[in-house]
């Protein structure tokens, strides 16, 4: 009897620990409830007449099994909500496609068109630079001049800066050496729902997430 109830003790141990947990993964509140259940009354059935189970162990093993219910409810409503949240942002995000946006940036994507942004100065400067790296390695420079602190309105024209259409790194250096934020306005040309979230399809920039926008300026004129 002593045999019987130590194999008994240690299987209702293990599944209230290591296997309960695979279980509450995998299978619903209810199925873990009877399981729990049955493991309990084949504990009971089997335990030493002379040496009987300890009744805090029964209380303690009840607990634990609300405790693992209560998180895996939890969970469940976590997930749902984060699902209901996604569909929202994606939902509203496709309301502003053919919105101009301003997008925080590194890189362009130059064609034939203009581009216009901003470079958000962290403090007066005497000068500041936009320096454009192209896929060869080759360097650009375009002087902005003094500015002070805030924002510094910039044009791009391609054709007339002599830059070929590709994707440029784009970094601000104005005289103070710090590292301001580089800001594009553009059009926002598509809303798509991927593994890894939202994505959003902006032209002249490319896929950015949605942190990167910065401003919804609303849509231009036919």
């Amino acid at each position: 009897m002593v045999t019987t109830t130590s194999t008994s003790n240690s299987l209702a141990g293990n599944a209230t620990t290591t296997g309960g947990n695979a279980v509450a993964a995998q299978a619903t509140t209810s199925e873990n409830r009877d399981m729990f259940t049955k493991l309990l009354v084949a504990q009971i059935q089997n335990q030493d007449p002379l040496q009987p189970q300890d009744p805090t162990t029964y209380v303690n093993q009840l607990s634990q099994l609300s405790q693992t219910e209560a998180l895996q409810n939890l969970s469940q409503m976590t997930t749902a909500n984060a699902s209901v949240l996604q569909s929202l942002q994606t939902l509203a995000m496709g309301g502003q496609v053919g919105s101009d946006v301003t997008v925080n940036t590194g890189t362009l994507q130059l064609g034939d068109e203009k581009v216009s942004g901003n470079v958000q100065l962290l403090g007066a400067s005497s000068a500041t630079d936009l320096v454009l790296t192209g896929s060869d390695g080759r360097q650009h420079t375009v002087a902005l001049g003094a500015h002070g602190s805030g924002s510094l309105p910039f044009t791009l024209d391609p054709s007339a800066l002599g830059l070929a259409p590709g994707t440029y790194a784009i970094q601000a250096k104005p005289a103070d050496g710090s590292a301001p934020q580089i800001e594009v306005s553009a059009r926002l040309n598509s809303v798509r729902v991927t593994n890894a979230g939202v994505v959003l399809q902006v032209a002249n920039v490319g896929d950015v997430a949605t942190s990167s926008i910065t401003a919804f300026n609303g849509k231009t004129g036919a």
